[in-house]
Formats: structure tokens, C-alpha cells, sequence
């Protein structure tokens, strides 16, 4: 579905419904959506006792803290099964998590404030064990830098700035792909969908990173399904397309990477406001071959600043493609239609 002129509102309302059959979270039948809603939602509910509430519980009542030393199992045990080295392990994907959380769309009050439809497997009280937050409250923070900037956001920097690259890099960006989703969940009229948000948004996630995971794998980058072939891909289109413009890129030594990455990796999610952004994805994932039409759309945006950058130099260009001027998506959408019919 393109862009129809409907309103914000009802758009968004059509995403949510479309989201879920597109990312094969619910069937095309309306009328097995209860039972597999049910379904999904209590599995969800099981992953939290499994991982979560459970082992916290079970640790709580063996009288095992993050604090205890014993003469098996201590922090600096190099086993790595011991249980020390999965809790610092589990640590950084915590702070990772935290800092994700805390930087997701500091523009908008939604992201800002407290979820209306909590957790309530881990709010129980009589759970009486170190939940996730007091966890990185209380130990990872620790060791961060926390500061406030002039807009509000909250920035965190570890004082290992020259440490190792973690294989947690691989991973950084997908709070951006599961903002929009779970924003469209959270906010909708129905309070059903608005009470299950977390749970839905976990499924439709999951079923998304299954398709767009080569992209966050170091390792595949090179490799004809990584993220380097995909933007090298933008640019053999704008080729095929406007050869001048083409080589205007080359001349200015401006290497997809340079923009492209970020405009693939997050399907474009940093690139626009998030109305936008979830306008895009509804013709994104509407297509049959959805990031196959991305390419095009990253092609697109090229070509309707066109003037633009054959005119500027390099510094220019830059700016211009690291911070996009076209705000009307549905321009850029209808020029990628014309971009794939014309194949």
C-alpha cells in the first residue's frame, strides 16, 4: 500500500493490523486471531518465568546474591561456566539494553514517560529477587558516566573507552527497528492490542530481525546477503538509473558506506520522523520483495536531490546525505515505484 493521503491516525491504524500479517505474527483469517493472540501472548509469558522470574527466584531462596564469594565460584574464576563469568556476561547486553532504551526517540514524550500496561510477571512483589532494572542500577551503572545534555538525553560512557570492540557492536541499532513497532502497539485505541504491546512487539520483532540479521553480523558483510554487497547494491541502481549522478558520487570519493549503512540497517528509521518512518515500512513491508524495494527507495532519495548534489562539493554532499532534506515520503515513495516498474 502506497501513500493514499490518508491521515496519520488512520494510517497507523491500518500498519498495526497489516504489521502483523506482513511479519507473519497472525494469519490472513481474522478468525483465528484470538486463539493464536492467546497462544503467543502465554508463551511470551513463559519465556519471562523461564529466563527471568524463575532462575531469580531460585537463586533468591538458595541465598545466592550477585555479592557471594564462595570457594567453587567467585568473579575471578576463569571457567567460563562459571556462574560469575555469565553474570558479567549478562551484564553488558544489560548496560547495551539500558543505553538503547535511554537514547530511543528523546524527541518524543511517548519513549520519555512510564509504560501505561507494566510487566506485571516482574512487578509482583512477592518476586523477591534482583530484578533487571535494580540490577543495572545498582551494578552497572556504577562503573558509567552518566550526564544529562542540553536537550535532555541521557548519555552514558564507560570509562574503558580503549577496551576491546564487544561482539555486542554487531547488535547496536535494533532499538531503532523495535521502536516503531512497539510504539504502533502501545498507542493504539484498543486497549487489548495496548496491554499486550510487549508481548506482540516481541513476536513481530523477532520474525523481522529473522529477515535483516545479515546485517548486523560483522562476519557476512562481505558476503553476497552483508550489509557491504546491499550498499554497493544502491549504487549499481543509481548507475543503471542516472549515470551522471552516478558519477558525480564516484568523482567526490563518496562511498556508500558513508550514508548508506545506516540508511539500510535501520530501514530508514533515523532518516525521518517516526509518522514517516512508519509510512515507509508500510510500503516497505506490503512489497514482495520488501528489501529489494529499500534498495529502491535508498535510490530514490539520491535521485530527488539529484540538483543538489551534482551542484555542492563534497562537504556539501555529505551534510546532505547524512542529514536528508525531503520530508515528504510520499514523493520518495512514489518515486521507488516508478524506480521498480521501470525495470
Amino acid at each position: 500500500m502506497y501513500c493514499l493521503g490518508l491521515s496519520w491516525r488512520v494510517a497507523r491504524a491500518l500498519f498495526l493490523s497489516l504489521v502483523q500479517i506482513l511479519l507473519n505474527y497472525l494469519p490472513l483469517e481474522r478468525a483465528s486471531w484470538t486463539s493464536i493472540l492467546a497462544k503467543q501472548r502465554e508463551l511470551y509469558s513463559q519465556f519471562l518465568r523461564e529466563m527471568i522470574i524463575q532462575p531469580g527466584i531460585a537463586k533468591a531462596n538458595m541465598g545466592v546474591s550477585r555479592e557471594d564469594v564462595t570457594f567453587e565460584d567467585h568473579p575471578l574464576n576463569p571457567n567460563p561456566d562459571s556462574r560469575w563469568n555469565t553474570y558479567f556476561k549478562d551484564n553488558e547486553v544489560l548496560l547495551q539494553i539500558d543505553k538503547d532504551v535511554r537514547r530511543l526517540c528523546p524527541d518524543i514524550s511517548f519513549f520519555q514517560r512510564a509504560t501505561e500496561y507494566p510487566c506485571l510477571l516482574i512487578l509482583d512483589p512477592q518476586n523477591e529477587f534482583e530484578t533487571l532494572r535494580k540490577r543495572v542500577e545498582q551494578t552497572t551503572l556504577k562503573s558509567q558516566t552518566v550526564a544529562r545534555n542540553r536537550s535532555g538525553v541521557t548519555n552514558m560512557s564507560s570509562p574503558h573507552k580503549n577496551s576491546a570492540p564487544s561482539s555486542l557492536n554487531e547488535y547496536e541499532g535494533m532499538n531503532e527497528i523495535v521502536g516503531p513497532l512497539y510504539y504502533t502497539f502501545a498507542t493504539d485505541p484498543n486497549s487489548e492490542w495496548k496491554e499486550h504491546a510487549e508481548a506482540d512487539t516481541f513476536f513481530c520483532f523477532t520474525n523481522l530481525m529473522a529477515e535483516i540479521r545479515d546485517n548486523f553480523i560483522k562476519s557476512l558483510d562481505d558476503s553476497q546477503c552483508g550489509i557491504t554487497y546491499k550498499m554497493e547494491k544502491v549504487y549499481s541502481t543509481l548507475k543503471d538509473k542516472d549515470m551522471e549522478l552516478y558519477l558525480k558520487l564516484q568523482e567526490q570519493n563518496i562511498k556508500p558506506q558513508f550514508f548508506a549503512f545506516r540508511w539500510l540497517t535501520l530501514l530508514l528509521s533515523q532518516e525521518f520522523l517516526l509518522p514517516d518512518v512508519i509510512r515507509i515500512w508500510d510500503s516497505l513491508f506490503a512489497d514482495d520483495n520488501r528489501f529489494d524495494f529499500l534498495l529502491l527507495v535508498c535510490c530514490a532519495m539520491l535521485i530527488l536531490i539529484r540538483e543538489q548534489l551534482l551542484e555542492g562539493d563534497f562537504t556539501i554532499n555529505m551534510r546532505l546525505l547524512q542529514d536528508y532534506p525531503i520530508t515528504d515520503v510520499c514523493q520518495i515513495l512514489q518515486k521507488a515505484k516508478e524506480l521498480q516498474d521501470s525495470k
